[in-house]
């Protein structure tokens, strides 16, 4: 790694993974392709085991490769990503987990340039299902309704609303407002905490409908209750459940978000009661939602 200043306006990419070779090497293809270049690339592996340096330094853009002897998860990893960056210069920071990649060459170009024009701190592109485009990778409300695909969004810009960790970019000075994501929540809901400080920051940002970053089909976690009126966040195993909820009660502690937690009780408790009709379950949703409320946030 050099220690030489990166260039004015230089974009720096970080990328987190662990032990996705295969869906990692598809996206480095796919970035290093960019019209518009990246300055510096950072990865934070967070599997020491399964090392991906190779991988990552034979990419073609100047990289930094930090390997974890730690599993920082997503949360840390993208901290430490991030921070990493800002150190080297970045003026902009661009966000991408290892199981997706950009759609195509043209995807940091158009975001930097419809960041610019519109005065951006923040700009996503469009997270579409990676075998089927046309559809959102998971799905997005609007109102009281749920869109599922991507050409129900319009065509143009979607102000307020980003997928932060799937392709959005940053300007540096808008991390120095809205900070990086908190490592106590290992994965599940770090982006959701960021988000929430960039809503509360006043900063404006929101989502480039004219590009797509590609993203396995997460909608699967969803379920549907009232006829696709509501949906209960329901992963299937015990790992995901266990951060998902968890964090979900730090969540819905913290400012911006509090209004949500009689909605969310009465929610996950018609799911639980009526739709899974098991009653352990929402009690244990119930314990995770409080444990994390109270800022207990063991390891599972």
């Amino acid at each position: 790694m050099s220690s030489r200043r990166l260039p004015k306006g230089a974009v720096v990419a970080v990328i987190v993974t662990h032990n996705r070779r295969e869906l990692l090497a598809n996206s480095l293809k796919v970035m290093a392709a960019q019209t518009k270049p990246i300055a510096h690339l950072v990865v934070v592996d967070n599997d020491p085991e399964h090392p991906a340096k190779e991988l990552v330094e034979s990419c073609g853009i100047p990289t930094t490769y930090l390997l974890s002897q730690r599993n920082l998860g997503g949360a840390g990893g993208f901290a430490l990503g991030m921070l990493h960056a800002l150190s080297l210069g970045a003026d902009w920071v661009w966000l991408a987990d290892d199981d997706g990649r950009p759609a195509d060459e043209n995807v940091l170009q158009i975001l930097f340039e419809e960041a610019t024009k519109r005065r951006l701190a923040a700009i996503s592109p469009v997270v579409a299902d990676i075998d089927d485009p046309d559809k959102l990778a998971f799905p997005l409300r609007r109102g009281l309704t749920w869109k599922r695909d991507a050409g129900e969004l319009g065509d143009d810009f979607l102000p307020g609303i980003a997928s932060l960790f799937n392709g959005a970019l940053f300007k540096a000075e808008a991390l120095d407002v809205v900070g990086v994501p908190d490592y106590r929540l290992f994965f599940r809901g770090d982006e959701v905490e960021v988000h929430r400080r960039l809503v509360r920051s006043g900063l404006p940002f929101g989502t480039s409908l004219r590009t797509q970053y590609l993203h396995p089909n997460g909608s699967g976690e969803f379920k549907p209750m009232l006829g696709g009126r509501f949906h209960a966040q329901d992963p299937e195993n015990e790992v995901k459940r266990y951060y998902t909820y968890r964090n979900r009660g730090y969540l819905l502690s913290q400012p911006g978000l509090r209004h949500l937690g009689l909605l969310e009780v009465a929610r996950f408790g018609l799911y639980f009661l009526t739709v899974r009709k098991d009653p352990k379950l929402f009690a244990q949703w119930l314990k995770l939602v409080l444990q994390g409320r109270h800022e207990r946030f063991y390891r599972r």
